[in-house]
């Protein structure tokens, strides 16, 4: 069974330009995670029993979604594949890897069934009960554990539109970040019955949208009415003081706010009494835990009046139910897949910081990420 006590923590990718050339020194940059990526997912997509001329032509349908919700993205794309030496449709499958692999399971391609979903534990706290007097937004990412061998730390500065800061897979535009017009932005799995009647905007590329906006109404909107192939719980805070949770469906988005304790937390289950009336949860099977996770996750903030970074990491470090815990070690799945929680991200957008630590159940050092100037190391 693979062992992960030796890993380093992520690579930074700082690029600037125009959308492709963008794209040339982040594969450039990150070219052996890259191909990393594309590796992994090119042997599940095999495993899960595409065929090459479904494989060609589920990644030219995500291709077009992406192309209208922003061409430059498109060039981007093709910037990175030509820096990394990888080809676009690697590109394009990294950016859509949610929709593909999950599709594969709703159509139970998946033998022994296999667990695909990423699972994930976020929270947000609001000013009032910071320690700082800013947003604090946060999260574990719990997917497969060879993952935490091909994350990068993204930064873009640009001239058209916000810089951005995303812990992201080497070849995708986005995953949990936050922008400089202070929009930040984590996403948890969700599933539903209204998976897969559709086909829509890769949530790669949605996350990607939103960290694009200089306008907080504009971000709101982008989840709230973008069309998706399946279910997905997204987290969006404003470094002014507001915070939401949309737990979306293909074609709807029900709003989650904070509580009287100020704090939004979510796992992987659906919380919204207006979704629950419409729709039915189809992901329990495979998350029981996440019941109790966002539970622990929120008692171990309200056990603090003031909720600094290092009582949000300690919160997000607990190991009750473990290996089904909130800090999930590596533990053999089904099919002798590794999962794992892969990442830890905490963010104060206001500040433009952004810590990470890999391998957190493993690992407690992270590296602190800035908008403006060169990642440092923190002590453990």
């Amino acid at each position: 069974m693979t062992t992960f006590q030796q890993f380093s923590q992520f690579p930074f990718v700082s690029v600037s330009g125009r959308p492709y050339d963008r794209g040339v020194q982040y594969g450039k940059q990150a070219q052996d995670r890259v191909r990393a990526s594309a590796a992994m997912y090119g042997r599940t997509i095999d495993e899960l029993g595409y065929t090459a001329s479904a494989r060609a032509a589920l990644f030219k349908h995500f291709e077009g979604h992406i192309g209208t919700v922003d061409p430059t993205y498109l060039d981007e794309m093709h910037g990175i594949a030509d820096g990394a030496g990888v080809s676009f449709a690697d590109i394009v499958m990294i950016n859509a890897r949610t929709e593909v692999l999950a599709k594969a399971r709703a159509d139970q391609a998946t033998a022994e069934g296999e667990e695909l979903q990423d699972g994930c534990t976020g929270a947000i706290v609001l000013p009032e009960r910071s320690a700082s007097g800013n947003l604090l937004h946060a999260q574990n990412w719990d997917w497969r554990a060879d993952c935490v061998n091909t994350g990068v730390v993204l930064r873009v500065q640009r001239d058209d539109g916000p810089d951005f800061l995303t812990f992201v897979e080497a070849g995708g535009l986005a995953r949990s970040g936050m922008n400089s017009a202070g929009v930040s932005i984590t996403a948890n799995y969700l599933e539903s019955d209204r998976d897969f009647k559709q086909l829509g905007v890769p949530l790669a590329i949605l996350r990607r949208k939103v960290l694009d906006q200089p306008v907080f109404a504009n971000a709101l909107k982008a989840v709230a009415t973008t069309p998706k192939s399946c279910s997905n719980n997204i987290m969006l805070g404003m470094a002014q003081g507001f915070a939401i949770d949309f737990e979306c469906t293909t074609n709807e988005a029900f709003p989650l706010y904070p509580g009287d304790d100020q704090l939004i937390v979510h796992a992987n289950h659906w919380v919204s009494p207006v979704a629950r009336t419409k729709l039915v949860d189809t992901g329990c099977e495979n998350s029981a835990d996440s019941y109790y996770r966002d539970w622990r996750v929120r008692k171990l903030l309200n056990s603090t009046p003031m909720i600094s970074r290092d009582s949000l990491k300690q919160a997000l470090f607990d190991d009750f139910g473990t290996p089904f815990s909130v800090c999930r070690p590596p533990r053999e799945g089904v099919r002798h897949s590794m999962t794992a929680s892969v990442a830890m991200v905490v963010m104060e957008p206001a500040v433009g910081e952004m810590d990470v630590a890999p391998m957190p159940a493993l690992n407690r050092v992270f590296t602190r990420y800035r908008l403006e100037g060169e990642p440092t190391l923190l002590e453990a």
